[in-house]
């Protein structure tokens, strides 16, 4: 399957991202140019050019600032990306979500505001895979 057939950012992420485990807790600011994947806790603010990754484990409070970012897990905090924001069935978050792009599984919890910067006519989907 080539990447134009795949939907999904976090189906064709190119690369190994930084990987901050389950039971890791990470407290201040995290910057850089590199994919993050958090599995763990962070308690503080991002500015990232790459994709973060919140699986359904991870729990992030703050701000999540990054070119695209994929949300599985919990967020008390503002996400902010340049390009295209996932909310995946498992999501819950308190805060406001801004980005190009927003797509938001069935399932989802937003306690909060939604705001596109694109140019795109928003779509509706429903996850179908439940893979991570």
């Amino acid at each position: 399957m080539d990447r134009t057939q795949r939907r999904r950012m976090r189906d064709y992420a190119p690369g190994q991202p930084t990987l901050i485990s389950e039971g890791c807790k990470i407290s201040g600011l995290i910057t850089g140019t590199s994919d993050v994947l958090v599995n763990g806790e962070i308690d503080g603010e991002c500015d990232l050019s790459g994709t973060v990754t919140l699986t359904r484990n991870g729990r992030w409070t703050g701000t999540i600032r990054a070119g695209n970012i994929i949300i599985a897990g919990h967020v008390e905090g503002d996400i902010i990306s340049a390009g295209k924001i996932e909310i995946t069935d498992t999501a819950k978050i308190a805060g406001t979500v801004s980005g190009a792009a927003i797509a938001v599984a069935e399932g989802a919890i937003v306690e909060g505001v939604m705001k596109t910067t694109g140019a795109s006519k928003p779509v509706k989907f429903i996850e179908k895979r439940k893979n991570d």
